[in-house]
């Protein structure tokens, strides 16, 4: 259990938690959220006991374990299954009071005790773990300092994983995981028999991992039961009926003030106003709804190119001359394209994402690209390239020469950059605002396509809310890398597998690919009766399943992209005859707008009708592969 009591919480001056309290049960899994920089980090180095609060108590049962991710990636000649073994350090010193111990009695105890910890199956569950986090048999045997920095924090989240401890604080955990790193991890956690605390902004993860989630918000806590998704619904009907609730009490002050100026001053109305005084100053006022200003992003609409903008035909790309990393690679891109390339990390995804974005060329074959394309990029590690001592707008002055300062500080604003914030330099903005400055400079000369790799690293819920719904509304293509699966569910409509040298288009939505996934960790785990081509078999049943379903999933992607454009020029439309001016003009072109409007309206319909018909297709169609 752990118990937080009138916690108060101070960095610099600048108070980051004020009289706040909060329970966590033995057994919960709760989700801690709230925006960039309100505190959730440094209440973790509280918990944990690396910082000492202000004022109040934070207290856990005598003898509880508190496991956290190591800050610092761990190094050093230790292979990566000993460096995980070594997290649990009870057993490691068991084991090597084992090999020294006399006393039959300590003997005896040692070995009860590692029994119970259940230490001879320890080996497997290390490698286990590893296994999941994307390292086979051949990786877990190297030495720790043979790999990047990104890599041996995986290390040291599967470290704090195996030590089970018993509260494990978890910071965006996934931060450093591609997509089926995460999606094992997802399901880990939701396995987790401990107690659990998370920061993540990722929602796929709360919703699958959390029974509460606990919200930072004004300096204090406020818990929700429930997983992610209930918590907005919840906290948003809350926030409306506080806010009905003010109006309320503000037109019920206004009425009583009314009453007091009216009669104040005569003699047989004096008592009741004086009454109606008292009144007010005993009503309790209820607090106006405080919420950060919503931010919202603004992509820049891009000239329209005919098709394809980009066609790849039968090539081969990589870093060494003969040694391509991606072999045979054909592709075409058009401009209302929605892919995301998925695959396990050293596959070869960046490597495409460099080819589509002329930073690196073919070693054979060819790639062909639309007179006057501009491609928009975003890397991983671009942050770096941010100047510390330059404020936002000397950044973009210097991505837009001879353009002036009035259009130059326009831009930015459509990323959330007031007049303030422009000038702050780059060294004084957060995580999310430098990656929002990068998606400001990426699309300074309005690309027509978006390459973005891990855009939502450090970004918050809300930001990566705001991301979907300006990608959604962006009229050019999206290349999209990431290990957000809500994202990628919400934005993208084709999937591209980037595997084994190659790049193949995969049949089927998330769900099928988390399937896909779980399939494979089963067919490396199947033992017993089973021989290779009886598995090779079922694998290709199910091969053959996904395929018989990818026309109907393209019919139904082709309707839903007909009904949305369809959807949008209906509201031109409307909108065009809700304005009165329009009414200014010739009396035909009205006739003309509410006959055009009337057909698009029939059409929107028989769209909408082809997409149900085909999702009710592809439902029965996966009813009849599950029986």
């Amino acid at each position: 259990m752990l118990r937080i009591e009138n916690l108060t919480l101070r960095i610099a001056g600048r108070t980051l938690i004020q009289g706040a309290s909060y329970l966590l049960n033995d057994g919960h899994k709760a989700g801690l959220v709230g925006r960039n920089g309100s505190g959730k980090t440094t209440l973790f180095r509280v918990i944990s006991g690396e910082m000492v609060p202000d004022d109040g108590v934070v207290e856990m049962r005598r003898g509880m374990r508190v496991g956290r991710v190591a800050q610092e990636a761990p190094d050093g000649p230790l292979s990566l299954l000993e460096t995980v073994l070594a997290a649990d350090t009870e057993r490691a010193a068991l084991l090597e009071e084992a090999d020294t111990a006399h006393d039959p009695n300590r003997i005896a105890h040692i070995h009860e005790r590692l029994i119970d910890i259940d230490a001879h199956s320890a080996p497997s569950r290390a490698a286990a773990i590893l296994a999941g986090l994307g390292f086979d048999d051949a990786a877990q045997a190297r030495p720790c300092h043979e790999f990047s920095g990104g890599w041996r924090m995986r290390v040291a989240l599967a470290a704090a994983l195996f030590a089970r401890p018993d509260v494990l604080l978890l910071d965006e955990p996934s931060n450093h995981l591609d997509l089926e790193a995460s999606l094992w991890l997802e399901s880990y956690l939701a396995a987790w028999r401990g107690t659990l605390l998370i920061i993540s902004h990722e929602r796929s993860l709360l919703n699958k991992v959390c029974n509460e989630i606990v919200h930072l918000e004004q300096q204090t806590l406020v818990r929700y039961t429930g997983d992610y998704d209930t918590f907005e619904g919840i906290r948003r009907e809350r926030l409306m009926l506080q806010s009905k609730m003010k109006e309320r009490q503000e037109a019920e002050r206004a009425r009583i003030q009314s009453f007091v100026d009216r009669f104040r001053a005569k003699a047989t109305k004096a008592r009741q106003a004086q009454s109606r005084m008292k009144m007010l100053a005993r009503m309790e006022p209820i607090a106006a709804v405080v919420e950060d200003a919503s931010l919202s992003l603004h992509l820049p609409e891009p000239e329209m190119l005919p098709p394809p903008v980009i066609s790849i035909d039968d090539a081969d790309v990589g870093y060494e001359p003969g040694k391509p990393i991606l072999r045979k690679l054909r592709a075409r891109i058009d401009m209302d394209d929605r892919i995301a390339l998925i695959g396990a990390n050293g596959n070869g995804k960046s490597t495409l994402m460099k080819l589509l974005a002329g930073r690196l060329g073919v070693q054979s074959g060819t790639i062909t690209t639309a007179r006057k394309l501009r491609i928009g990029y975003f890397a991983q590690h671009q942050a770096e390239e941010l100047v510390p001592d330059q404020s936002a707008f000397l950044h973009m002055a210097r991505r837009l020469p001879g353009v002036a300062p009035a259009r130059v500080r326009a831009h930015l604003g459509r990323f959330g950059f007031a007049q303030g914030k422009a000038d702050t330099v780059t060294a004084n903005l957060s995580g999310g605002e430098k990656a929002r400055l990068l998606f400001a400079l990426m699309t300074a000369d309005k690309p027509h396509i978006l390459l973005l790799d891990e855009p939502t690293n450090h970004l918050d819920v809300d930001a990566r809310e705001a991301l979907v719904e300006a990608l959604n509304a962006f009229a050019g293509a999206v290349i999209l890398v990431s290990h957000d699966s809500h994202l990628i569910e919400l934005v993208c409509d084709r999937l591209w597998l980037v595997a084994d040298g190659v790049c193949t288009p995969f049949d089927g939505d998330m769900d099928d690919y988390r399937r896909h996934l779980l399939e494979q960790r089963r067919s490396r785990n199947d033992v017993g009766d089973e021989d290779n081509s009886v598995r090779r078999g079922r694998r290709k049943s199910r091969a053959a399943a996904r395929s018989e379903l990818a026309p109907l999933r393209q019919e139904a992607r082709q309707a839903e992209k007909t009904v949305e454009t369809l959807s949008k020029r209906k509201l031109e439309m409307q909108g065009k005859l809700a304005d009165p001016m329009f009414y200014n003009g010739p009396g035909g072109r009205v006739a003309d707008l509410q006959r055009e409007l009337a057909m698009l309206s029939k059409d929107l319909e028989r769209a909408e009708t082809a997409w149900l018909t085909a999702q009710e297709a592809i439902e029965a169609a996966g009813e009849e592969a599950a029986e």
